[in-house]
C-alpha cells in the first residue's frame, strides 16, 4: 500500500456501517460464528480502536518529543488490537492476554544508555498474543532483545547506522519485484552453502522460480512479488526497497511492526518512569542515545500505519 493511501483507508472504516461491513468478511472464514451478529457487536469496538489509534499518532506527531514514545506506543496498541479483532472475534478471552507481554529490566543508575537496554518478553500478553494470531508465529527463540540489536532492523535506521559504521541490513531489491540480488560475500557471513542459504531463506519468501549465481552475486527469482514482509525481509517505505541482514546474527522472523512494540514499549517506559535519565537526555542532547532516539521517532508513527494499515487491507484480499 503507498503511504498516501494510508490515511484514506483508515478514514474509510470510520463509521460503524463500513466496520461491520469489514468484519463480516473477515469473520466469514470462521466455522460456527454467527457473521451478522458478530460483526455488528464487534464493529463500534473496532472502529473505536482505530480512532483512538489515530488519535494518539497523530497528536505524537504533533507533540514535543518527550511525549512522542508514550503517544506512539499506545497508538499503535490499539490499532493492533483492531487488527486481532478482525480474528479474533471474542478477543480478549481472558485478562492474562490484557497485559503488555514485555517487561523491562531494572536500570543501573551509572553509566546507562538506551542502546544496551534490554527488554524480555513474557509468555502471555498482547505481544505474544500478537505472534500468534496475526502473524501465525512463535514469539522467538529469543526471550530477550537490546535496544541495539532491533535497531538495526530497522530499515529506516540503515544510513543513520551508516555513518557509524553500524549499518548491519542490505538493500536486495525492490518493493513488488519478482527479483531479489544478494551479494555472494552473504553466504560466507551466514557460514553457508548456496544450496543452504536459499535453504535458509525459502520459507520467508513466495515460490522461488530460479536461483542463478556468478562471483559477485546471487539472485533470486520469484514466482509472485513478496506480498507481505516479515522478518527476515524488512521494507524501506521511502526507497521502496527491501531490506536483509547482512550479518547471520541479525536474521530473526519477528515481524517488523512487533519489533516497533518492543521499541517503543521500552521508550515509553523510560518515559514515564525514568524521569531524571529521560529528563536530562532531551534538555543536553548528550550523547548518541539522543539522536538516536529522536531520529528513530521521525520514522515510527508513519511505519506503524503502513504496516498495520497493509496487514488490514490484505485481510480480506
Amino acid at each position: 500500500m503507498r503511504r498516501q493511501d494510508i490515511p484514506s483507508f483508515y478514514t474509510s472504516l470510520q463509521n460503524l456501517q463500513s466496520s461491520q461491513y469489514f468484519l463480516a468478511n473477515c469473520y466469514r472464514t470462521i466455522d460456527g460464528l454467527d457473521v451478522e451478529a458478530k460483526s455488528y457487536e464487534n464493529s463500534g469496538t473496532f472502529m473505536y480502536y482505530l480512532d483512538q489509534g489515530q488519535l494518539f499518532l497523530t497528536e505524537g506527531r504533533k507533540g514535543d518529543t518527550r511525549l512522542k514514545p508514550l503517544l506512539y506506543f499506545y497508538g499503535m496498541v490499539h490499532i493492533l488490537k483492531a487488527c486481532i479483532l478482525t480474528n479474533r472475534p471474542n478477543y480478549p478471552e481472558s485478562t492474562s492476554i490484557l497485559a503488555h507481554g514485555v517487561s523491562a529490566r531494572k536500570r543501573k543508575k551509572k553509566d546507562y544508555t538506551f542502546i544496551q537496554d534490554e527488554v524480555k518478553i513474557q509468555q502471555n500478553g498482547l505481544f505474544t498474543y500478537a505472534c500468534t494470531h496475526l502473524f501465525s508465529t512463535k514469539t522467538t527463540s529469543l526471550n530477550k532483545f537490546k535496544m541495539d540489536y532491533l535497531l538495526k532492523l530497522v530499515p529506516e535506521m540503515n544510513d543513520f547506522l551508516a555513518y557509524r559504521n553500524e549499518d548491519k541490513s542490505i538493500s536486495v531489491g525492490r518493493i513488488n519485484s519478482t527479483s531479489l540480488c544478494f551479494p555472494i560475500s552473504i553466504i560466507d557471513n551466514y557460514n553457508l552453502t548456496e544450496r543452504a542459504f536459499i535453504q535458509r531463506i525459502r520459507p520467508c519468501l513466495p515460490e522461488i522460480k530460479k536461483v542463478e549465481s556468478t562471483k559477485k552475486q546471487l539472485l533470486v527469482k520469484l514466482e509472485k512479488p513478496i506480498k507481505t514482509l516479515n522478518g527476515p525481509f524488512y521494507f524501506h517505505q521511502e526507497k521502496q526497497e527491501i531490506y536483509f541482514p547482512f550479518d547471520r546474527q541479525y536474521f530473526i522472523t519477528l515481524p517488523e511492526i512487533l519489533i516497533h512494540y518492543l521499541l517503543l514499549y521500552n521508550l515509553s517506559m523510560i518515559s514515564r518512569y525514568e524521569t531524571e535519565y529521560w529528563g536530562e537526555l532531551n534538555a543536553t542532547k548528550y550523547g548518541i542515545d539522543y539522536s538516536i532516539i529522536v531520529h528513530y521517532l521521525t520514522i515510527a508513527a508513519d511505519k506503524i500505519e503502513i504496516l498495520l494499515g497493509e496487514w488490514l487491507k490484505n485481510r480480506t484480499n
